[in-house]
């Protein structure tokens, strides 16, 4: 069967992961390996500077003193004993991660990790609420989009991340990233001993119109799944840099 790793940002008491890796269960072996503690909003943080450890919690659960990246990095060295799993599964979050969100995610992190190793990645969101969250719908569409993805494998280097409305989904969109106008607030107090500390909090989130966005898309009532990949490259750009005047003292020729 499908080797299938499970992780997330939120922990692996998360009951977001507990419900994923229980609707993979049909479509494989399923590992559970995530932080120990929250790593939400972590990026694709690698731990440098302290030792990690990897702590078996029961059955094919385990936790990590460290970021989702971490997670999936120990257990494919320690746990499949360095084989590749056939498909890394993050999540399911607690809200969105639209956008250029992405880029702060630790939930698209450990999707992000499986793309760099060469294995299929996917990443899934569900939208915030106040209430007690609802997984199964998110659970289901992450199992049927891994099925789809065992089916019909997706080019190499790409994972998948995916967002789920609130309630039962009225079906799947093939989306992009939604793009926004993004202003950090840095709200600045002092402390009872008068040294200022900072908090950093969203600001304007105004996000552009566009039909075929990650973000139309959920606020639509679908699922989005947004393909992604590593390369960074600004492929449009390669020819204005080309022609760029630079001038530099040092002959770097």
């Amino acid at each position: 069967m499908p080797q299938i790793l499970v992780t997330n940002d939120d922990g692996y008491r998360s009951q977001g992961i507990v419900v994923l890796a229980q609707a993979l269960a049909a479509l494989g072996d399923v590992t559970v390996v995530a932080p120990t503690e929250e790593a939400s909003a972590i990026g694709h943080a690698l731990t440098l500077r302290r030792p990690l450890r990897l702590e078996h919690i029961r059955d094919n659960i385990y936790g990590v003193d460290g970021t989702p990246t971490d997670c999936v990095n120990i257990a494919i060295t320690q746990i499949y004993g360095g084989e590749l799993p056939d498909l890394v599964v993050s999540g399911i979050n607690k809200g969105w991660n639209l956008g250029d969100d992405v880029t702060y995610s630790g939930t698209v992190a450990g999707a992000l990790e499986a793309a760099l190793l060469g294995i299929p990645g996917l990443a899934v969101s569900l939208a915030r609420t106040r209430d007690e969250y609802d997984f199964s719908f998110s659970a289901r569409a992450a199992a049927a989009i891994a099925a789809a993805m065992f089916k019909k494998p997706l080019p190499a280097w790409t994972f998948l991340n995916v967002n789920v409305p609130a309630g039962k989904p009225l079906g799947f969109r093939t989306t992009v990233q939604a793009k926004r106008n993004h202003i950090t607030e840095v709200l600045v107090r002092d402390d009872p001993k008068g040294r200022p500390y900072f908090w950093i909090d969203e600001g304007q989130n105004d996000w552009e119109p566009h039909d075929r966005s990650d973000y139309q898309a959920v606020r639509d009532g679908y699922v989005s799944i947004t393909p992604l990949h590593p390369d960074l490259t600004a492929h449009h750009a390669l020819s204005a840099v080309e022609e760029l005047s630079i001038e530099t003292e040092a002959d770097v020729r």
